[in-house]
């Protein structure tokens, strides 16, 4: 197997990092569409971060700062390569991003069903915050 490369995606990633996430992902977010995705990598270029094998998309995660706090969203890895250290590069490369930005804490959002991936969140030194409940309000139309 090629070694992984870690890098940035850039808007020509889009449509490809919109059907791994289909595959990939667990559960979907008002946010997963070309605009959504578009806005992010113009707003902040380096925060969607790809894993890929042999010129294929294998991993993502969303490493967001925004000036205050480091939120990742949608780590994600192909289900055939899972349990291979995708993962954890990802979110190595998100806190070294994190750290190099002047952030102090990471962030996650895990589903509560999702029990492969608090186990992986576990692992990684990441752990729930049981006093804090996620209030969500979609805007717009």
């Amino acid at each position: 197997m090629t070694e992984l490369r870690i890098r940035a995606a850039t808007p020509d990633d889009l449509d490809t990092v919109l059907a791994f996430w289909k595959v990939a992902a667990e559960g979907t977010s008002i946010s997963d569409d070309r605009d959504g995705v578009e806005r992010l990598v113009a707003r902040d270029p380096e925060a969607l971060i790809l894993a890929e094998r042999d010129g294929e998309v294998v991993g993502t995660v969303i490493a967001g700062f925004d000036g205050w706090r480091c939120h990742l969203y949608r780590l994600a890895v192909h289900p055939e390569r899972r349990r291979l250290g995708i993962g954890s590069a990802l979110l190595t490369a998100a806190e070294e991003r994190f750290v190099a930005l002047g952030g102090r804490r990471g962030d996650a959002m895990v589903l509560q069903r999702n029990a492969s991936a608090q186990h992986a969140w576990r692992a990684a030194g990441y752990a729930p915050e049981e006093q804090w409940r996620r209030w969500v309000k979609p805007l717009g139309g």
